[in-house]
């Protein structure tokens, strides 16, 4: 596989391109359609969960038969942390690759112009070299407390080459680092790492708790990327890659969960203790990407971890606690 392939297309020209945005409800979903709509690409063609359920093969050919977008971008999945991977693996393969096969599938077939699948950087091996690149794909297993999702996530990828090598159709592939920002998921079981300590941090807090425990050691290393910095990456890969290779989407920046854990501490100003259960599991010890074939065609992130995470606590407490 060569190396990325820098060109321009029409993407951003073409203001009436009609534009699906599969999961735009959700986390990166929602940031995508934000950052098309600031740029007047307004014919969006959206649809919530009950309005099509890209589980079903029969829904989603019709829907594309009918609609027939020019762009598609495949940012709808079944996510969750270690907690809801280790409970749920059926929902968590079968589902992602259904939604997968069938959004890939029928746009290909319903003349879509270009696709942009987006996974997660999950996909790598669990002892992968760090910085991870995107050449550390399938060199060794998974980490077993989300490989039901990351074999879902790889075999998306792996369907778009094989459609771009069978069909000559340009469909690419994006692998964010961890996201955050406005619309997580601050469930108190089922989310990621960091909507989980800041909605932990933000009720002990009101219930004016002396403390506040943490599982593990806090010693694994993270990267985060706000999801408005995802949104402006896969605009710019929309419009400027074409290439076989996925390519990694990351900041360039990790953190201690330890030092992530204070600084939500901070952002939200709980003044009690910090402890940590080292009776429980610490997943994968460190995940950089490494994304310089991305900033290497011009894209760099802009939002800084503090100013996200301030940013995201406003969200939540004007948009979950306010409910």
């Amino acid at each position: 596989m060569g190396g990325p392939t820098h060109y321009s297309s029409d993407f951003l020209t073409d203001k009436s391109a009609k534009i699906f945005v599969a999961g735009h409800g959700g986390l990166v979903g929602s940031a995508i359609v934000r950052k098309l709509q600031s740029l007047g690409l307004t014919n969006l063609v959206l649809r919530s969960h009950s309005e099509l359920d890209l589980t079903r093969q029969s829904d989603v050919e019709s829907f594309f038969a009918a609609e027939k977008p020019q762009y598609v971008i495949l940012a709808a999945a079944k996510v969750g942390g270690i907690h809801a991977n280790n409970t749920y693996p059926a929902d968590f393969i079968a589902i992602n690759l259904q939604i997968q096969t069938n959004v890939i599938d029928s746009s290909f077939r319903h003349g879509a112009k270009k696709l942009l699948f987006l996974g997660s950087s999950c996909i790598y091996p669990k002892l992968a070299p760090q910085p991870i690149p995107e050449n550390a794909l399938l060199t060794g297993p998974l980490e077993p407390t989300n490989e039901w999702y990351a074999v879902a996530k790889i075999s998306g990828i792996k369907m778009c080459q094989a459609y771009r090598i069978q069909y000559n159709w340009d469909a690419i592939s994006g692998m964010p680092t961890n996201l955050y920002g406005p619309n997580d998921n601050f469930h108190p079981e089922n989310s990621h790492v960091l909507p989980a300590l800041m909605r932990r941090f933000h009720e002990a807090k009101v219930s004016k708790a002396k403390e506040v425990v943490v599982w593990g050691t806090g010693s694994p290393l993270r990267e985060f990327l706000h999801v408005d910095d995802l949104a402006d990456a896969v605009v710019f890969l929309m419009d400027k890659y074409s290439g076989l290779e996925h390519l990694n989407v990351g900041s360039g920046k990790e953190v201690a969960i330890k030092e992530l854990a204070e600084l939500v501490k901070e952002v939200v100003g709980f003044e009690g203790e910090l402890v940590w259960d080292t009776s429980k599991p610490d997943g994968t010890p460190r995940k950089l990407m490494d994304s310089s074939k991305l900033l290497g065609l011009g894209w760099t992130p802009k939002i800084s971890l503090k100013d996200g995470l301030v940013d995201t606590y406003k969200w939540y407490v004007e948009n979950v606690v306010k409910q």
